[in-house]
């Protein structure tokens, strides 16, 4: 089985990887670049969608692009990790959730055009995709049962939700959030699911939690704790991943894709 990895914040590079050789792909979307190697016995294609140095801010992410040059190196599976903001008191700092739902209505990519592959009217394959939830319950399952080598708390399950940036959100932004039911909250990886699910490959999506978003904790904690947490993220996926190795036989797309011939 081949697994696709993208990585955010703080772990632009990916630790363990053995025979690690990096190249750039070239997409009709773009340009992206992906290291190819093995991690704990599976082939792996990890792809920084930040780059090196955090080069590419949230808003300048080109998701189409990665998720193409993925699919060119012919992933049979995705798992997207993310650092993230609780919007749920009841999670702490520190935290893994391996998100089961996503809030997303916008449904935007960064530069306002729709999130989907089809921007072309009649274009042949072009579709809706239909689901209950979107994200790969096999992978969910091997994820949870792996988190608990990391030696982080664990939340089997909770609704992802995707905001713009750069900035953060305001109090009230949070607050309805909040009212919708969602969980923990970061900027970029509701186009990875969105897109992902409509080229039908599987999919998981993890956050760790390095913060309380603005105004759900009584009091704030300093910019500086933040920073650790997401240093100390780059680890902890990296363990999650390595011992990440579900029965290729239970993974298939979720949801269908309604598409149109002609």
């Amino acid at each position: 089985m081949r697994i696709g990895v993208i990585t955010g914040s703080g772990s632009y590079d990916w630790p363990h990887l053995e025979d690690a050789v990096q190249r750039t792909v070239k997409t009709e979307y773009g340009e992206a670049t992906v290291t190819e190697g093995r991690l704990n016995g599976a082939e792996s294609v990890q792809l920084s969608r930040h780059g090196a140095g955090h080069h590419r801010l949230s808003h300048q992410i080109d998701h189409r692009a990665n998720l193409a040059a993925l699919l060119a190196c012919e992933v049979d599976a995705l798992v997207s990790f993310t650092v993230c903001g609780a919007v749920d008191p009841a999670i702490e700092p520190g935290s893994l959730v391996v998100f089961d739902d996503l809030y997303f209505p916008a449904n935007r990519l960064p530069d306002g055009s729709a999130c989907t592959w089809y921007d072309t009217p009649g274009a042949a394959g072009r579709g809706h995709w239909i689901f209950g939830r979107p994200f790969s319950e096999p992978l969910r399952r091997a994820l949870i049962e792996a988190a608990a080598a990391t030696g982080a708390p664990v939340v089997p399950g909770g609704v992802y939700g995707h905001v713009d940036g750069p900035r953060f959100n305001s109090r009230p932004e949070i607050a309805a959030l909040a009212a919708a039911g969602v969980t923990a909250v970061s900027q970029t990886a509701g186009p990875e699911v969105v897109l992902a699910g409509e080229a039908e490959l599987p999919m998981a999506l993890v956050g760790f939690v390095t913060d309380y978003a603005n105004g759900v904790a009584p009091v704030p904690e300093p910019v500086e704790a933040l920073l650790a947490r997401v240093a100390v993220s780059k680890e902890i996926f990296a363990s999650l991943a390595a011992h990440t190795l579900p029965d290729p036989q239970l993974v298939a797309p979720v949801g269908t894709v309604h598409r149109f011939g002609s």
